[in-house]
């Protein structure tokens, strides 16, 4: 928690009187009487703020910030001035002070200064450990970005199944990155110098998926003037990744399960089997066993398939990591279009955390990572396309009831939109009763016909990013 103040002052009265004002307002406070003594307290890890008088023996103040901003140019200071100061602490703003207060002053002024100071200082440090932390990831923790405990349940998962050569079926929805999770396990296996060959399944015309799969060989149907060999054939001492598993016609899923237990395939047009020694990873956003149930996918196949399994969590679930992952893509973005730029990214505002956060994110991570680009790019904050003014009630300056507020509005108006305004399941979701939904709608002037169309489109749309983080 970032509440501490350093306060120094060579006049007793004044040291007692602000202590007393901002220990009131739930601040920790040290004092001392002299600048010398203040500077062993400070490092680049102090989670506070300085407060200084300009004129005092020995060391004064700006000498005092200057070299605290040696320590840490980022550290607020706030400067105590005389009334015939002010022209030098005017000039001490432009050298790096966080604020100044003219003699005399009101507790009030103080403790208002220096909640804005440290919610600022809060920030920046945020800022900073969110960098340290992904500077220190490497191998599957830099790919599969997380701190969440369903996230390290994954990674953990991949690399026990990335030594077994057993299939595996990932479970997730559009956008959480299942694709980055297949790379991820077949380079974290004995096959990792082998190939790894992606096919959507839904993405090509049932004509030619068989084709695509296995090959054909010269005159196995009109236009075959050449032999082609199939995706299987080719994977083979390697992965192969069916995404879209769920969308392969019923008659091919006979011949897949054919390959899946006897690893032999035929090119179509062919009566010679060929051996494929391939790890099949299948991919799907639906559920196979409600699939299979209603007849639109194999009973068999689906049990075939699902000896081993790994469900990614979609992005609301596990939210702490939405900062972590924003920061990883802004930098990513910014190598990628500014690699000359000695300051890659900028903190990122407290606001803007707190919109993300808020947001529900129905396109997961890849609409998380259009969202960084966009905001990197054009220095504004657009999420489900529509610009996001974190100018006023957001802002770093707003007291936190207010800010905690606007963060309920948020949330309670996403999930009306995720529910196209159905309250039932709004309210159910939220864990609140019809009444407190009701009411809090009304407080923040909120109605369900203002939903229903806003959220329905926007998890289509979003460009597929083949080495999205999750």
């Amino acid at each position: 928690m970032c509440n501490r103040v350093i306060l120094v002052d060579d006049e007793k009265h004044l040291r007692q009187a602000g202590t007393q004002a901002l220990e009131l307002a739930g601040y920790q406070v040290s004092t001392h009487s002299s600048a010398r003594n203040v500077l062993p307290e400070v490092a680049p890890s102090f989670d506070g703020i300085l407060i200084t008088d300009i004129k005092m023996p020995g060391m004064d103040g700006l000498e005092l910030m200057q070299k605290i901003r040696e320590i840490d140019p980022e550290l607020p200071v706030i400067l105590i001035t005389g009334h015939g100061d002010v022209p030098m602490a005017v000039r001490a703003l432009r050298e790096g002070a966080y604020h100044f207060i003219e003699k005399p002053f009101g507790s009030e002024v103080l403790v208002d200064i220096v909640r804005h100071a440290l919610d600022k200082r809060r920030l920046v440090l945020e800022n900073r450990r969110l960098r340290s932390e992904l500077a220190g990831y490497t191998g599957l923790d830099q790919r599969l970005v997380g701190r969440t405990a369903v996230m390290n349940r994954l990674r953990e998962q991949i690399r026990n199944f990335g030594n077994t050569d057993a299939d595996v079926l990932i479970l997730g929805e559009t956008g959480t990155g299942k694709e980055l999770v297949a790379r991820a396990l077949h380079e974290n296996s004995p096959r990792a110098r082998g190939r790894f060959i992606a096919i959507n399944c839904g993405a090509l015309p049932e004509n030619i998926i068989e084709s695509e799969l296995f090959g054909h060989v010269e005159g196995a149907f009109t236009g075959a003037s050449s032999g082609r060999t199939g995706k299987f054939e080719h994977a083979s001492g390697g992965t192969l990744l069916l995404d879209e598993i769920e969308s392969m016609p019923m008659q091919l899923q006979v011949k897949l399960l054919r390959v899946l237990q006897e690893r032999k395939i035929e090119r179509l047009g062919a009566n010679r089997e060929i051996d494929v020694d391939i790890r099949v990873i299948a991919a799907t956003k639906s559920d196979l066993r409600t699939e299979s149930t209603a007849g639109r996918f194999r009973e068999d196949l689906y049990y075939r398939l699902n000896i081993l399994s790994l469900e990614i969590p979609p992005l609301r679930q596990r939210r702490e990591d939405i900062p972590l992952l924003f920061h990883h893509f802004l930098s990513e973005f910014a190598r990628q279009y500014h690699p000359k730029s000695k300051q890659m990214v900028k903190d990122v505002p407290a606001d803007v955390l707190e919109a993300l956060m808020a947001w529900n994110w129905p396109g997961n991570v890849r609409e998380l990572q259009n969202t960084a680009l966009r905001y990197l790019l054009s220095g504004e904050l657009q999420i489900n396309s529509r610009p996001i003014d974190i100018s006023g009630s957001n802002s770093e300056n707003t007291p936190l009831a207010e800010r905690i507020a606007n963060l309920e509005k948020m949330l309670i108006a996403n999930e009306i939109a995720r529910h196209n305004g159905n309250l039932k399941a709004t309210y159910q979701q939220l864990g609140i009763s019809r009444k407190t939904l009701y009411d809090k709608m009304q407080k923040y002037g909120l109605s369900k016909q203002s939903f229903g169309e806003e959220i329905r489109g926007s998890s289509s749309g979003q460009p597929k990013t083949s080495d999205t983080k999750i």
